[in-house]
This record gives structure tokens, C-alpha cells and sequence, in this order.
């Protein structure tokens, strides 16, 4: 270890560039580029259930903002939307089984893992008339906007 550190002239050790460092710094790269996207950092471990995060396309017109999220391989009993106040949550768990046979072994992996996405919306909304659909892997939620007019009313002030 030592012959990977030396010490500069104010006396702080500094670690020695070494070929191994290009590697590091390559693989910190990647990693940099896809954190977001759902993928776990490749340094020698295999992509898990667990860091899932399902992907979302958000739009909106005057009537209604529609949410789409990518689930697939999760069941839509293992699905949960909510909302509250102008926060729109989509959580669930994903389970996967592999099963593999052959003359003389067999093999089984298991993973599971929960996922969680807050989704802050940007104009009121009406959730008692909010409807979400799960079709072949993808989850839609529209939510119908609550329009000005409807929120404010005049209130007319009688004499006594």
C-alpha cells in the first residue's frame, strides 16, 4: 500500500497514478452516465430488483394532465397510486423468479424489491375524478385539471 502513496511537499500523502487509476476513472464515468435511468453501477455487481425505478412521461393540456409510467413485470395488485394535495405517488413491488433445469442441477434466483416515485404536480387537480388504467405493462393516470372559474366563486354581500 505504501508504494501506492507518496507524500507531496507540504507533507499530505497522495496516492500514485497507477494504471489501475484509468480503469477507476472509466468505470466512475459510466456509472455517472446512467445513474437516473435505473441502473445499478456495474463495479462487479449484477443489476438488482431492488433499483428499480419506473420510467415516467408527463403531459398536460387544458383539460387534464396524463401521467405514464413503464412497470412491466409487476402485477397490478402489487400497484399503488395516491394522491394528495397536487403529489401524485406511485409505489409498488416488483418480484422476479428464474428457474432453470438440466440433467444434473438446478437452479432458482428470486429477487424482489419496492419501488417509489413522487411526481409533484404543476396545476391543481380534481382527484375525486382521477382514473388510472395498467395495460400491458404501463400504468396511465389522468387527472382532470380544476379550472379557475370552478374554484372561485362570487359571494354576494346582503344589507341588513
Amino acid at each position: 500500500m505504501r508504494n501506492l502513496v507518496e507524500k507531496c511537499a507540504s507533507g499530505v500523502p497522495v496516492r500514485k497514478h497507477t494504471r489501475y487509476g484509468l480503469f477507476d476513472d472509466i468505470d466512475r464515468l459510466f456509472d455517472d452516465v446512467f445513474t437516473g435511468f435505473g441502473v445499478v453501477p456495474l463495479r462487479g455487481q449484477a443489476p438488482t430488483v431492488a433499483a428499480f425505478s419506473p420510467r415516467v412521461n408527463i403531459s398536460e393540456n387544458e383539460k387534464e394532465i396524463k401521467v405514464s409510467a413503464e412497470i412491466p413485470g409487476v402485477d397490478e395488485k402489487d400497484i399503488k397510486v395516491s394522491l394528495d394535495e397536487n403529489v401524485l405517488t406511485i409505489e409498488g413491488e416488483k418480484k422476479d423468479e428464474h428457474e432453470e433445469k438440466g440433467d444434473n442441477w438446478y437452479r432458482i434466483e428470486r429477487s424482489s424489491g419496492s419501488f417509489r416515485r413522487v411526481i409533484p404536480l404543476p396545476s391543481d387537480v380534481d382527484g375525486t375524478k382521477t382514473k388510472a388504467k395498467f395495460k400491458k405493462g404501463v400504468l396511465t393516470v389522468r387527472l382532470p385539471k380544476v379550472h379557475e372559474e370552478k374554484r372561485k366563486t362570487s359571494i354576494e354581500v346582503a344589507a341588513e
